[in-house]
């Protein structure tokens, strides 16, 4: 029998690659424990200032930016504000009208002196401020008259109405508005700018700090004073636009009723000329005796003593012919 070699297990080429792979296992243990002793190394010593100006600049930007960053919380309000801004835009702009109202009332002329009594004691357990009030009885030669005049809420304004309506009987009435809302948005907001310049110049003159000379000092001291003055101009402004347009003015003219004499169906001139005759007569007496009473003065001045003189000069002058 021939005889035969044993199988050898280690190949030379597999040998080889066994080395190269123990060899490779040892360099990546080797690289990984010096990079572990690095980040010891780096953890214990002290950062470099360039290393902790960019670290604090990093913080600081990822401060920013999560503050910047809108969170669902704060998102949420600011759409509603939004919202809330664009309806405030969409509702309509508040107008100030000043309301007067002129009314003319009949009473009888005996009662014209009460009914005036009466709506202006009404006025006064209403929020009504009276103005201006005038009574004119009546006489022989003319006729009774009054007037009151009045501001009055706009609620007690029925009130008032009903009142009147209880005591005289309304002939006429005239309602006029004025619209006041780019008066009042004008004072208003001169009213804030200037609140606002006075309160720096304050602040001026309690500033410490800098320095300021003595006439610096006075020119903002005079500054406030006018300032202040024309604010309170204005202020007073503001408050004459709201009584005109917080309570309505109403004046009432009082004045007695006459009684309408109803005629017959046809005119007749010769009754009514019988009717006026005695009305002539008493004129055209009137008038002679007015007359009369003019010329009488010159007769006894100037006519008697001409006809006098007259008189005298025609008896000499007949004598003259007698002799």
């Amino acid at each position: 029998m021939p005889h035969r070699t044993p199988f050898v297990s280690f190949h030379p080429v597999r040998r080889c690659a066994g080395i190269a792979l123990l060899a490779l296992a040892a360099a990546l243990t080797l690289a990984g424990c010096d990079q572990k002793r690095n980040a010891e190394a780096t953890a214990g010593a002290p950062p470099s200032p360039m290393q902790a100006a960019a670290g604090y600049a990093g913080g600081m930007a990822m401060k920013e930016r999560s503050r910047s960053a809108p969170s669902p919380d704060v998102e949420a309000p600011a759409v509603e504000s939004d919202q809330s801004s664009s309806q405030s835009q969409e509702s309509p702009l508040q107008r100030f009208l000043a309301v007067r109202q002129d009314l003319n009332v009949e009473v009888p002329p005996d009662q014209l002196a009460d009914a005036w009594g009466k709506v202006r004691d009404l006025c006064g357990t209403l929020k009504c401020e009276l103005l201006s009030s005038s009574l004119l009885r009546e006489t022989p030669q003319q006729p009774g008259n009054a007037v009151l005049e009045m501001r009055v809420a706009p609620a007690d304004v029925d009130k008032l109405l009903n009142g009147l309506a209880g005591v005289a009987k309304v002939v006429s009435q005239n309602t006029t508005s004025e619209d006041k809302t780019s008066e009042v948005i004008d004072v208003e907001a001169r009213i804030k700018n200037r609140t606002e310049f006075r309160d720096s110049l304050r602040l001026m003159l309690r500033d410490t700090v800098t320095k300021r000379t003595m006439a610096d000092l006075l020119a903002i001291q005079r500054t406030l004073s006018d300032t202040q003055a024309e604010l309170d101009a204005i202020a007073t402004q503001r408050k004459v636009l709201a009584q005109q347009t917080s309570k309505q003015h109403i004046q009432i003219q009082f004045t007695p009723a006459r009684a309408l004499v109803q005629g017959g169906r046809s005119y007749n001139p010769m009754m009514h000329a019988l009717r006026e005759a005695g009305s002539v007569l008493a004129e055209s007496v009137g008038a002679l005796i007015t007359f009369l009473a003019a010329v009488l003065p010159w007769l006894l001045l100037v006519v008697l003593p001409v006809g006098w003189l007259v008189r005298v000069l025609w008896r000499r002058r007949r004598s003259s012919k007698a002799a």
